[in-house]
């Protein structure tokens, strides 16, 4: 079942027309959600990005788009689908309403609320090979609009698309001044001894949950030390560990890019950590 401001429709029945705006010109945002028994993970982080992002493309916000009100529709989204005991992936998508061409009519919105399986109800760290390459066909901007998590992901489907057709696992993304700042699913760290080193805002990266925490479980700790500076290509075979953030997935350790291979010690203590402050904010 899926969510559409509110009311429920089967998975297989229509629900847009040829005329939305998140179809035509890309125009919406979107959260990816972890829900665990009832819970979402870092919920406050999801909505309030999401509330940045509407702002920043000027989209009107509903009055009854709280925090409160939000969580409601995820969960009842998720009891639907008879996930509501169990694990959910959920993706919460906003689009502005139809009706103009680039220029729309208003900046009213639609959201749709779906829901899909987990399989486990914490991160996992995954010990299978792993090999990530460059994607250099196209570069992304260094602006503020590379931050959101936009609908418009072209970028991304294409260095998707040359990682299946090339053998690869993921593909790392350049900004336009060829500097590494993600991957085609989420951030990037670089852990070299006992510094941890992440592509800056600035540098055109989305502005990943998952990054966020594990930046605060750096700054944090006594035993690393958090940079995060622009990362060029080169030092990518100088690292001992490299790993891609998300919010579903928690921590994926690199295993291999062109003649390196990695460990992912660091990527395991990171990862019990992040679990553990997922299970605080749950509980508190």
């Amino acid at each position: 079942m899926v969510n559409y401001n509110g009311h429920f429709f089967s998975s297989d029945e229509p629900i847009f027309t040829h005329g939305n705006r998140g179809y035509k010109y890309g125009d919406g945002v979107f959260e990816t959600l972890r829900v665990v028994n009832g819970d979402i993970f870092f919920w406050e982080d999801h909505y309030f990005r999401l509330m940045a992002s509407m702002r920043m493309l000027r989209m009107e916000i509903p009055m009854n788009f709280t925090l409160e009100h939000l969580q409601e529709e995820i969960l009842n989204t998720a009891q639907k689908n008879n996930l509501d005991e169990g694990l959910a992936r959920v993706r919460f998508t906003v689009a502005r309403n139809e009706g103009g061409l680039y220029t729309p009519d208003n900046n009213s919105i639609s959201y749709t609320i779906e829901a899909s399986q987990l399989s486990a109800p914490f991160y996992t760290l995954r010990d299978e090979v792993y090999e990530v390459e460059l994607f250099k066909d196209y570069y992304v901007n260094k602006d503020l609009l590379s931050q959101l998590k936009t609908t418009n992901k072209l970028l991304n489907v294409l260095a998707g698309v040359y990682a299946k057709e090339n053998g690869y696992d993921n593909c790392i993304l350049l900004n336009t001044d060829k500097q590494v700042i993600e991957a085609v699913n989420g951030n990037v760290f670089l852990v070299h001894g006992n510094t941890i080193k992440t592509a800056p805002l600035e540098d055109g990266c989305l502005n990943g949950i998952i990054r966020k925490k594990i930046m605060e479980i750096i700054e944090a700790s006594e035993e690393f030390e958090l940079s995060e500076t622009s990362i060029s290509p080169f030092e990518l075979q100088k690292a001992d560990e490299f790993f891609v953030t998300n919010s579903i997935s928690g921590i994926i350790p690199i295993t291999k890019y062109r003649k390196k291979t990695y460990t992912n010690t660091v990527a395991r203590n990171l990862l019990g950590k992040l679990n553990a402050k997922a299970r605080l904010e749950l509980t508190s």
